[in-house]
């Protein structure tokens, strides 16, 4: 897609511009907590750490903001970013301060108590409705009269809100800039290369249960890929418009007019299962059984892509120079369901280490990947879930877009 690539990076900003000066961060802190409110997976929080050793070593006034899970508008504990802190504190090494508002006396206070190269960490954007709503006012008070805004949340770039697309906007209005920070810098730099210069053979891999909100990444993909491997539950909707039977199988009949379409354009470049596990039930501890795609029982449910499926799809992983995949195979948080998704995940690394760029984009890919033991191997692995989906899509991003262009980085 043609990304705009003339926007202000953080790197554009000199680190003498910015000692002394508030700058306000926007991360993606949503990450995943366990029952007793512990972060089990830091990958978000390390992926900001080159954007904050720069504003740290610039002796800038840090001002970190992010959500963290759907508290609706309400104050909620449980969702709370203060467990955040411990992490950046081991991280950064050295003390990061927190407050529990995001706006208001306490946080102005806490705002301006800062000294050069420390990092204040503000409450969870969401705990305001004004955030979704992009409600310029309360936009205006979460940016602490910055002058200076960094989006380092590749993950909330398909969203506008308020800290997001409308601080970038104040800033730019009052004269100020907003710079894209090293993770989103190399999010974009990454995908755009992918897409617009890809070494070939041009692979892609994309699983999942519905075809319905994946159907733009499927046909933005066909137009660029030598091929695409469709998994998951989504080929189900492939194997309707086909004429068979899919049994109990979580399908999408309102989109078998599309796959047809799909399968009469694309014939040549797109590669379906020819066998799947089924089971009668989907529960843990199940143990599913192989059927031809076209032999498939009426109280089967397909639960992940056969042997001969993971063959035929490791082949042409194999023999690809670029890789881009979005979704699990199967129901693969169930181990007997898995195999299909982690043996193709293997295929993936081995090809990385041969030297073909692989990228993966979704959280579920990421998270079969670090359970198989390869995320190490793997060339990117992207923070951005429905942004990473968006920009393969081809759509903008409007986190991106609101920044500054480079014509204005002599604005102070």
């Amino acid at each position: 897609m043609a990304m705009n690539s003339d926007k202000i990076l953080l790197r554009d900003i000199s680190q003498q511009n910015l000692a002394g000066r508030t700058v306000l961060v926007r991360v993606d802190y949503n990450v995943p907590l366990d029952s007793l409110g512990q972060v089990t997976d830091i990958g978000r929080i390390e992926g900001t750490i080159p954007t904050l050793e720069y504003l740290k070593s610039a002796g800038a006034r840090t001002v970190l903001l992010s959500h963290l899970g759907r508290p609706g508008g309400k104050r909620n504990p449980k969702l709370s970013l203060n467990p955040v802190v411990e992490h950046l504190e081991q991280l950064l090494g050295q003390k990061i301060y927190f407050c529990p508002e995001t706006l208001g006396v306490r946080a102005k206070k806490a705002v301006s108590s800062l000294r050069n190269g420390e990092f204040l960490l503000l409450e969870n954007t969401r705990f305001h409705d004004e955030e979704i709503q992009g409600d310029v006012a309360w936009s205006k008070e979460i940016l602490h009269d910055a002058s200076i805004f960094v989006n380092d949340a590749f993950g909330m770039a398909h969203r506008s809100h308020g800290s997001t697309t409308v601080v970038s906007e104040l800033v730019k209005r009052s004269g100020g800039l907003a710079a894209a920070g090293f993770l989103m810098e190399n999010e974009i730099q990454v995908l755009t290369g992918a897409l617009l210069h890809p070494t070939r053979p041009f692979v892609g891999v994309v699983g999942g249960a519905k075809i319905s909100g994946k159907i733009d990444l499927i046909e933005a993909m066909l137009n660029k890929v030598d091929s695409l491997l469709i998994g998951g539950a989504m080929a189900n909707t492939f194997f309707l418009a086909m004429g068979f039977s899919v049994g109990k199988s979580l399908v999408e009949e309102k989109f078998v007019g599309c796959a047809e379409t799909l399968l009469k354009e694309f014939k040549d470049k797109l590669v379906l299962p020819v066998d799947v596990m089924v089971a009668e039930e989907i529960r843990p501890g199940v143990i599913p059984e192989v059927r031809e795609v076209d032999e498939m029982g009426e109280l089967d449910r397909a639960v992940d892509i056969g042997c001969r499926t993971v063959e035929i799809f490791s082949e042409i992983i194999a023999t690809s120079r670029t890789l881009i995949w979005n979704g699990p195979m199967g129901v693969f948080e169930i181990p007997s369901c898995a195999l299909g998704t982690f043996q193709l995940v293997h295929a993936a690394s081995r090809a990385a280490k041969k030297g073909s760029c692989v990228i993966l984009a979704g959280g579920d890919s990421a998270a079969a990947t670090r359970a198989a033991g390869v995320v190490e191997d793997m060339t990117h692995v992207s923070t951005g879930g429905g942004a990473t989906l968006e920009f393969l899509s081809g759509k903008i991003l409007p986190g991106y877009e609101a920044l500054s262009d480079k014509l204005d980085k002599n604005r102070k």
